[in-house]
């Protein structure tokens, strides 16, 4: 029954089929596992960095011994949304403990992917995530039963991998929504040791940015002091902390502050043009 407020769920439903309308043939979870990459230079020199992503090579038959979907291309890791699980989140979660062995990484959404055609099964939703997770928890990953491979790319070698359905445009908006979110938010903390260098930080920096305050460590160390989601680490003296861990001098460590899961967009309203 109507009253003047709502119409009766039970009511409506009474003339409601669903075969009416074309719904989706399934739900998937996609994750694209970014860590960092570092590669020692020279002595007393801060590595260089290069952004990767994991992926897994899709195995070409199924457990059952057919063959499978986009077998022998490299792919995001990912599965289905079980209906029982709390949605799209709670699988990418479970997937990305599945893959890494080890929860409680940084997931951050990246966008719905529903266009027809873009799976061979049917029409198949995507609801993509990007995860930051430490390289030393992927550097022996091995590949899981429906993989023949796992390894990790920089972006480059990705883009010139045979990639399954159209794994290709979620690692492409991934990447500018990770590289957007190092300059914007403090994502750059999942990226870094906890307590770091000027020059760590400088490094993973000008991966995405080729402003004048990441080109030397001592512009950037000018500017640290005045950041308020970074503070300097001291000991119970209060005097700074220090480490020689990639100069010949043992220089300050910093860190982000508890309480920094923020963002920092700049209005284009305050921006000079």
């Amino acid at each position: 029954m109507q009253n003047e407020e709502h119409v009766n769920a039970a009511d409506a439903l009474k003339n409601y089929n669903s075969k009416d309308y074309v719904t989706p043939d399934g739900y998937t979870a996609d994750i694209v596992v970014f860590t960092v990459a570092s590669k020692k230079i020279r002595q007393f020199q801060a590595p260089s960095m290069e952004l990767k992503i994991l992926l897994i090579k899709r195995g070409f038959t199924t457990k059952e011994g057919n063959p499978n979907i986009e077998g022998g291309k490299w792919a995001l890791p990912g599965g289905f949304v079980d209906y029982r699980e709390n949605g799209a989140l709670a699988a990418s979660k479970r997937e990305l403990l599945e893959e890494t062995g080890v929860g409680g990484f940084h997931l951050q959404h990246v966008g719905f992917y529903d266009t027809p055609g873009r799976d061979p099964r049917g029409w198949i939703i995507s609801n993509s995530f990007y995860a930051v997770v430490p390289e030393e928890v992927l550097r022996n990953k091995k590949a899981d039963d429906d993989a023949i491979e796992v390894d990790l790319f920089t972006m480059e070698e990705a883009m010139n991998l045979p990639l399954a359905f159209d794994h290709r445009n979620i690692i492409e908006d991934a990447s500018r929504a990770v590289k957007k979110a190092i300059l914007e938010t403090t994502v750059a903390k999942y990226f870094l040791p906890k307590h770091f260098t000027v020059s760590e930080l400088r490094s993973l920096l000008s991966l995405v940015t080729n402003e004048p305050l990441v080109k030397t460590d001592s512009a950037l160390s000018r500017k640290i002091n005045q950041l308020p989601f970074i503070e300097l680490v001291t000991d119970d003296d209060g005097q700074p902390i220090k480490e020689a861990r990639h100069s010949k001098q043992p220089t300050r460590l910093y860190r982000f502050k508890d309480r920094s899961d923020q963002d920092f967009v700049r209005s284009i309203y305050s921006s000079s043009y």
